[in-house]
């Protein structure tokens, strides 16, 4: 997978080294140099999408403003990147939008368990009133929101056994991240929540302080997780979108050709991020597969098991992202349902 994906990314980003002109001159733009940081690797479709980005972040600056990606965790775990943007001393990072609910309840809604059940229903509310009404909570807390990417619906992968049932949680020890919704969301199944930095999971399941964990499958791959887990299972509990955020420190000292500058290549690489991502998602899955991990559908009744059994959590956080919002969320979500 990872040949064909740069090679995409690749060839999508050959278009933007055409695009500076004489009308990106005469803007108001000054040289400038951006960090991005992101616990992701080069090579996932986070990674990409960051690439092409940046491609078209220079492009119509003319070369000016330049974006350079720092992987991996190389400059922390999420929460604590988050801080530096607030801080000033990282301009961007691409996060889950999970990470936002400790600071801004709202978007604690976004990751309720079996909230979307597929794309078309996550893209209509993030692109909609309810998304833009998230982000405008944003500059309060330092933060600007650039746009809505994909990162995709979360799956289990433990050590153990197969996760079939809702018995089969009992006992686990289960990373999660480091957020109350999630925590209460597994030890609710049964589990053993443990909530811990992305860069240190691997190391995490290498040793047994953890059985598994819950993420996309292209994070799976990437991360290599199939080195040290041995079972996958399909649940797909929690749909999660990403954001890219910026400093809204650094953001102030910007010029309005600047700001837009980012807010349109952030536009224009949203389709390709979710086209990505999503082709990558369902790839991750067959490679998993030859990896040498079982693959286990979970079935509709263990589906229905689980929906029932996380009632109080959606309610609680229904609740403390306050229940208009998550009513007119929920309006939304059925728009989409008529319309199939």
């Amino acid at each position: 997978m990872k040949m064909s994906l740069r090679t995409a990314a690749l060839a999508g980003c050959a278009f933007g080294l055409g695009l500076a002109s004489w009308a990106a001159l005469a803007q108001d733009i000054k040289d400038r140099s951006f960090k991005v940081a992101f616990v992701q690797m080069k090579d996932h479709p986070q990674g990409l999408s960051l690439e092409r980005f940046a491609e078209v972040v220079a492009a119509r600056s003319a070369g000016k403003m330049k974006v350079r990606s720092f992987p991996g965790g190389q400059l922390g775990g999420d929460a604590a990147v988050i801080q530096s943007l607030q801080g000033g001393t990282i301009e961007m990072t691409l996060v889950a939008t999970s990470l936002l609910g400790s600071q801004i309840r709202e978007y604690a809604m976004l990751d309720l368990p079996y909230l979307f059940n597929d794309f078309r229903e996550a893209d209509a509310v993030l692109d909609g009133p309810v998304g833009r009404k998230l982000n405008d909570k944003l500059p309060e807390k330092g933060l600007v929101g650039l746009g809505y990417w994909d990162h995709g619906f979360r799956n289990m992968t433990n050590s153990r056994r197969p996760i079939v049932r809702l018995e089969d949680f009992q006992g686990l020890k289960i990373r999660v991240l480091q957020l109350p919704l999630y925590v209460d969301m597994f030890t609710t199944l049964g589990a053993n929540a443990v909530p811990m930095p992305y860069p240190e999971l691997y190391s995490a399941m290498e040793t047994k302080a953890v059985d598994g964990q819950e993420n996309t499958f292209s994070s799976i791959e990437t991360a290599k997780f199939y080195e040290v887990q041995k079972f996958v299972s399909t649940t797909r509990h929690v749909y999660q979108p990403l954001i890219l955020l910026f400093s809204k420190k650094v953001w102030d000292q910007l010029s309005p050709d600047e700001r837009k500058i980012l807010v349109d290549a952030a536009a224009e690489t949203q389709p390709y991020n979710r086209r990505l991502s999503r082709e990558a998602d369902a790839k991750s899955l067959e490679t998993l597969r030859t990896k040498g991990l079982t693959v286990t559908e979970f079935p509709a009744p263990s589906v229905a098991q689980l929906r029932e059994r996380l009632k109080p959590v959606v309610e609680k956080y229904s609740r403390e992202a306050g229940e208009s919002l998550v009513r007119e969320m929920l309006s939304e979500i059925d728009k989409v349902r008529t319309r199939k």
